[in-house]
């Protein structure tokens, strides 16, 4: 499968950096005109701001976080060479861990010069490569990084190229750490995850695009490994170095900072740019995003609260309190800028025949959605969302344990004021 060069969507529902940027008054709006369907059109000045916004999000505009120093995309272009992070000097090793007893066949390596070089890679992509959405998230960051358009071709087919015969129980990798031991952030895999997807599940991926265009330094390129469906530390940056082992324990380096490294991706809910102020008696508009986990969505639910009414010793999580279904919006206009006015075709989320989700929202991808409350009096009032997910567990459940990823309610202070 061959993939043309594109640009991310425009046109489409925002991110939350783009809402953020439009303001909380723009962001109402449009969150009311999708609700209401025939709604009248947008002021000129809202129509401009809304025509820039998109649905994924800009490589520019993703957050990312590192230990390096100094930083890679701080790197001269002669030093990502000299380092391999030039797509010609790019080099991939895939070798038995020589401390434990690992049987592979042809090891993938530097020293035997048979590492998996770029023109390896992009053989490979004729036949193997893959396309899919899928939202990158830190285990204890509350909002989402980025939404992206992902290119790449499956771990397994670079595993397999090795050759591995036996003995072999888990995947541990890393990349470019400024060779400094130091700096090095490792992670790891079940070989078992790593060579056959579960029903439903995307593949571990060695991505080289994101939104139609190369993947750069600053989030991993030339490639970086690509999970969708568990969180940001398995996303290593700068891949250069993949170890096949027989040790049955994970080497992760951000196991050792008190997290849970095997988790999956948490459904939740978030506002974007939620209004500070309100009229009592009077519709307020609210817009919001949803990471769709491993367990779906349902539904997003939203509750105004005197701020002053306490949370209930024998249920914190406001199982009881007064929610209200939100609605999900519809899949956002796939057209913009891409060629043909469309995705390309992403038949691991999609229908070929229709170039629509197979299901909406998709699982491991963001989609926005509203609601309306009324607050009836002046005061001072306590707003929050929550996801209903798909097998029926109310957010935070049933995993509220931060350390396996951040999805406590999010709430704001809402000021109603007298008519």
């Amino acid at each position: 499968m061959r993939v043309a060069r594109r640009r991310s969507d425009e046109g489409t529902p925002p991110s939350r950096r783009d809402t953020l940027q439009l303001g909380a008054a723009g962001a109402l709006a449009l969150a009311a005109g999708a609700l209401a369907g025939d709604a009248p059109p947008l002021d000129p000045a809202l129509a401009q701001a809304a025509s820039r916004l998109r649905y994924l999000t800009p490589p520019e505009a993703f957050r990312e976080f590192g230990r390096e120093k100094p930083r890679v995309d701080s790197l001269a272009p002669e030093k990502l060479r000299e380092v391999g992070l030039d797509r010609e000097t790019w080099r991939l090793e895939v070798v038995p861990d020589p401390e434990s007893n690992a049987q592979v066949a042809h090891p993938l390596s530097r020293e035997r010069g048979t590492a998996l070089d770029w023109a390896g890679l992009m053989r490979l992509a004729e036949t193997r490569a893959v396309r899919f959405l899928a939202v990158l998230t830190c285990t204890n960051m509350p909002e989402p990084l980025g939404m992206g358009l992902w290119e790449g071709v499956p771990l397994r087919d670079v595993v397999w190229l090795a050759r591995p015969t036996g003995n072999v129980r888990r995947v541990f990798y890393w990349g470019f750490h400024n060779d400094d031991p130091k700096q090095r952030f490792v992670s790891s895999f079940s070989v078992n995850r790593v060579l056959e997807d579960p029903p439903g599940e995307l593949p571990v991926t060695l991505c080289y695009r994101l939104n139609g265009q190369w993947l750069p330094p600053k989030l991993g390129g030339p490639v970086r490994l690509v999970a969708p469906g568990v969180y940001g530390n398995k996303w290593v940056k700068w891949l250069q170095c993949v170890t096949l082992t027989n040790s049955y324990q994970t080497n992760d380096t951000y196991a050792l900072w008190n997290n849970d490294v095997e988790t999956p991706m948490k459904t939740q809910a978030r506002f974007v740019a939620p209004p500070a102020k309100a009229a009592a008696g009077k519709p307020v508009v609210l817009a919001g995003v949803v990471q769709v986990g491993a367990s779906g969505i349902r539904e997003v639910q939203v509750s105004l609260q005197r701020e002053e009414a306490p949370v209930p010793a024998d249920d914190p999580h406001l199982t009881q309190a007064n929610w209200r279904p939100a609605q999900i919006l519809p899949p956002p206009d796939w057209g913009g800028e891409l060629p043909g006015g469309k995705l390309p075709e992403i038949p691991l989320q999609f229908d070929p025949a229709t170039g629509r989700p197979r299901s909406w929202p998709l699982r491991y991808t963001l989609a926005h959605w509203a609601a309306t409350v009324t607050a009836p009096t002046p005061g001072r009032y306590r707003l929050r969302c929550r996801t209903i997910d798909g097998q029926g567990a109310a957010q935070p459940m049933p995993r509220p344990f931060p350390k396996s990823g951040n999805n406590s309610l999010h709430e704001v202070s809402l000021e109603v004021q007298g008519p």
